[in-house]
């Protein structure tokens, strides 16, 4: 019996990973000094054999059934990568952990947008500083009731409709309501944290205080991210953001400051920032510290 597209692409996905990984292995072995590779060595030939596998899987499949779909090729390269990584070969349940992998994805970050939210607030409790959603200042605004400048205003509607920050932070002072907090909320450092940096600064640059509060600070372990949060490097000259927050004490470093549930540095920074900014926000830029 022919072989079927999908079993094509299995063998040369399998075959290529097979021998680009022994290949890297054999290499890497070769220049270490005892004769092994690190267990990050390992990762990093893993998924170097993965690319390769992936794209010249996809490529002999397209060539060789020029009659099928592009897109099935693609499928069944990725179910015979699912397959290698989990152990799992049926399609219909490759379909339904993808599927909930991609519904937690999406549940998981709104989730822990409110979480912030709430935990914001409540420590901000008596403060005059409440800590509110995208939309809930999409509403304020709407409604006419953000008694922010015009420009300002201007400024917090493009990022609204660009859906650039998480959250903001409000404060109220004689019967006014305030925005002169940005905040992003991340479940980890790593997601999208780069394209992040960059809106970050420009709300320093427009004299609003930036943050991020982040659950899980496993890359911080890496100087790179740290540089990202605390510039004073040629990559990265400025810092990327007034402060960011993670549920860790593993990674307090420069402006990279420990939570727990009760959010205390947070209270302490926010109501520093919110009093900074009402009466000497053009001295508000990117340079202001809660510690100093």
């Amino acid at each position: 019996m022919p072989q079927t597209f999908k079993e094509f692409c299995a063998e040369v996905y399998g075959n290529t990973y097979t021998a680009k990984q022994e290949r890297l292995i054999a290499e890497a072995v070769a220049a270490s000094r005892n004769g092994t590779i690190s267990s990050s060595k390992a990762a990093e030939i893993e998924t170097a054999a993965q690319k390769e596998a992936i794209k010249q899987a996809t490529i002999a499949g397209i060539r060789h059934y020029a009659d099928t779909e592009a897109a099935l090729i693609w499928r069944a390269v990725y179910e015979t990568h699912v397959h290698r990584k989990s152990g799992i070969d049926n399609a219909d349940t490759i379909a339904k952990v993808v599927s909930a992998d991609q519904s937690w994805k999406k549940s998981s970050g709104h989730a822990f947008e409110e979480m912030v939210k709430i935990l914001g607030t409540a420590a901000l409790q008596d403060s005059g500083i409440e800590i509110i959603l995208q939309r809930d200042l999409h509403t304020i605004i709407k409604a006419g009731e953000l008694d922010n400048e015009p420009r300002d205003i201007s400024w917090l509607k493009e990022q609204i409709a660009a859906s650039i920050f998480d959250l903001y932070a409000i404060v109220h002072k004689d019967g006014k309501q305030y925005c002169f907090g940005c905040i992003q909320s991340k479940t980890s450092i790593r997601d999208r944290v780069t394209r992040d940096r960059e809106p970050s600064m420009q709300a320093m640059q427009s004299f609003f205080w930036s943050t991020v509060v982040v659950l899980d600070g496993e890359y911080l372990k890496n100087p790179k991210f740290v540089n990202m949060v605390n510039g004073g490097t040629a990559e990265h000259q400025h810092n990327g953001w007034h402060g960011m927050y993670v549920f860790s004490d593993q990674y307090t470093q420069g402006r990279i400051y420990p939570i727990d549930i009760d959010f205390t540095t947070f209270r302490e920074h926010a109501i520093k920032a919110a009093n900074y900014w009402l009466t000497q926000r053009q001295w508000f830029n990117m340079d202001w510290k809660a510690e100093d």
